[in-house]
């Protein structure tokens, strides 16, 4: 226990007397069931356990000289200074999955046919092409009908229409 003086109150609870020794209050009570403090007394009007001024002094009293009121030593340990708890090592974040560019497949499938669209025409010509949606046509039914159409647009005749 450090030299600082405590000062004591005309009347503590349990709790409060065991801070002023700096014990947790279940050790606090298990050195008063063992004889090492005093008992508390009780306030006659709610029954509630309190040390009075006396009984403070001499508890902490036991505390300074490390014994007891029935004459045992007594070993206090200091809390210890506990190393603080190295940082749980944080998740990096989940990968999003790789964006897939709607069309994708088409718009490979045009590119090796040599023809160069982005979604958005690939997704106009699908439009336009099948306006009730493609359904269940074939995937290389699908791929010449976009060729074919985006053909159609980009046709050497047809610029400047």
């Amino acid at each position: 226990m450090s030299t600082q003086t405590v000062t004591t109150k005309a009347v503590v609870t349990v709790s409060e007397m065991a801070r002023m020794c700096s014990l947790s209050r279940a050790r606090f009570y298990q050195l008063v069931r063992a004889g090492v403090f005093p008992e508390p007394v009780y306030c006659l009007s709610n029954r509630r356990p309190v040390y009075v001024e006396e009984l403070q002094e001499v508890c902490l009293e036991v505390r300074r000289r490390n014994c007891g009121v029935n004459g045992r030593p007594v070993l206090f340990y200091a809390r210890g200074h506990r190393p603080p708890a190295p940082p749980k090592p944080t998740r990096p974040p989940k990968a999003k999955p790789p964006q897939v560019a709607p069309h994708a497949d088409l718009i490979d499938g045009l590119a090796a046919l040599g023809t160069t669209a982005t979604a958005d025409q690939v997704g106009a010509a699908i439009r336009v092409v099948y306006p009730s949606g493609v359904g269940g046509a074939e995937p290389g039914e699908v791929l010449r009908a976009v060729f074919l159409y985006l053909k159609r647009q980009n046709s050497g005749d047809n610029v400047g229409r």
